[in-house]
């Protein structure tokens, strides 16, 4: 193996959360106020997952007070604390992208029965 792949194997988390695009997750994210810190949630939709190994990302969207936010996460990142599965969604393509057009309940993904 070469250097940079020794590295990157050292930054990876084992337990990473199994969740596709579509699902509703909540996300604790650590937060640097100064020299303070703490744990702020973040709850949306799965729009996007990109990339492999150490350099994943996902992009989760929600609705708040009436605009669309987005956040990108790096998987494997360590002020990336939990990631829980709120709800499976049922989606048919890999990017989300159209739900940024959408409003209201035409913005909804459909849930998985089970």
């Amino acid at each position: 193996m070469d250097a940079l792949k020794l590295i990157a194997a050292d930054s990876v988390k084992e337990q990473a959360p199994e969740f596709n695009v579509g699902d509703t997750i909540r996300i604790d994210v650590n937060i640097r106020e100064g020299e303070r810190e703490r744990i702020q949630q973040f709850e949306g939709t799965v729009i996007a997952r990109k990339g492999s190994g150490v350099g994943e990302t996902f992009t989760v969207r929600r609705v708040s007070y009436g605009v669309g936010v987005e956040r990108v996460f790096p998987l494997h990142s360590p002020n990336v604390k939990n990631i829980v599965v709120v709800r499976k969604g049922r989606v048919r393509r890999a990017k989300l992208y159209y739900l940024r057009d959408r409003v209201g309940k035409a913005a909804k993904v459909k849930s998985q029965v089970r």
